[in-house]
């Protein structure tokens, strides 16, 4: 082979390697800044991409992987999340607790992450340390616990506000752990304990009140019953007794116009009931103890003249 071979393999190689470096493939979801001799001069986006090598280069960037900072000159446009260490935070009650936060953020605009800082991830993680304490501060204890939703707002708003220089939306604030002090805890227990104890002994009074309540109205409700079915017993017996008085007066009126008709209007019909009676009482007294003395009251001779009188109706009939 002459040297015109060698040179025209040469510059074969040559070519090949100046378009190798002149194509640039960059993947889906990402993209890289590129600067020609040391000056900002365009922001590749997804697929092939032409630039002239050795004088167009990638700009690097910080990027946080697998907890460790590092350089790369591809840019992740995608969402992130970035879990920060446990910290130390002070609330208002002077309450010391750790903290662990999850951070979720996105590059929006990768010539302010290339140029207006520095150091994306640590300058994110500082501003969010700094933040959480700030707000942790303005809270107690309780409120702390208890308004994790309000502190993630509130996180998420100052966040996204004093990024927006860097080119960086934060989408989301969570708040993994909030961790008091054992003493806290073991405190907060017993207090927990004792709220349990008391709505026990509330729930407990409340029962046996209700049970006095609904007792001491079921005895009423039976006392009245009672009430009403004695006064229901009392009626219908008066009622019985005075149909049977009824019944009676008008056996006896009927009787005495009997009586009337049979002795005829000559004599008085009362004698002849009253002799009647009479005649019963001895009855009675033969039957009964032979010993038993009778009084008989001064009228008893009219009585007897009743009896006598009913004997001469007898004979003249």
């Amino acid at each position: 082979m002459d040297i015109m071979s060698y040179i025209l393999i040469a510059i074969i190689i040559l070519v090949a390697i100046f378009v190798k470096k002149a194509l640039m493939i960059i993947p889906q979801s990402e993209t890289k800044i590129i600067e020609r001799l040391g000056r900002y001069h365009a922001t590749l986006e997804p697929g092939i991409n032409i630039i002239i090598p050795f004088f167009d280069t990638a700009k690097s960037i910080v990027c946080l992987q697998h907890g460790r900072y590092v350089y790369s000159n591809s840019i992740d446009l995608r969402e992130q999340v970035y879990d920060f260490d446990r910290q130390n935070v002070i609330t208002k009650d002077n309450i010391q607790m750790e903290i662990n936060a999850l951070l979720y953020f996105q590059i929006v605009d990768p010539f302010k992450a290339v140029y207006e800082i520095s150091n994306l991830p640590n300058a994110i993680e500082k501003l969010t340390q700094t933040t959480l304490r700030n707000i942790i501060g303005e809270l107690e204890l309780d409120q702390t616990l208890t308004s994790r939703d309000t502190i993630n707002t509130k996180l998420r708003a100052v966040l996204d506000d004093a990024t927006d220089k860097w080119g960086v939306k934060v989408n989301r604030v969570e708040l993994q752990d909030i961790i008091p002090p054992t003493s806290v805890l073991n405190a907060m227990e017993k207090q927990m304990q004792a709220e349990r104890n008391k709505r026990a002994a509330i729930l407990t009074s409340e029962g046996d009140k209700q049970s006095q309540i609904l007792q001491s109205e079921g005895e009423k409700a039976a006392t009245i019953n009672r009430a009403e079915a004695q006064k229901q017993q009392e009626i219908l017996r008066a009622e019985g007794e005075a149909q049977a008085r009824i019944r009676v007066a008008e056996a006896e009126a009927k009787a005495i116009e009997l009586v009337t008709e049979a002795v005829g209007k000559t004599t008085n019909p009362a004698n002849y009931l009253l002799a009647q009676k009479y005649i019963e009482m001895m009855r009675e007294l033969g039957e009964g103890d032979k010993t038993k003395t009778v009084y008989l009251p001064y009228e008893a001779t009219n009585l007897l003249g009743s009896i006598g009188g009913i004997k001469d109706l007898f004979k003249t009939e």
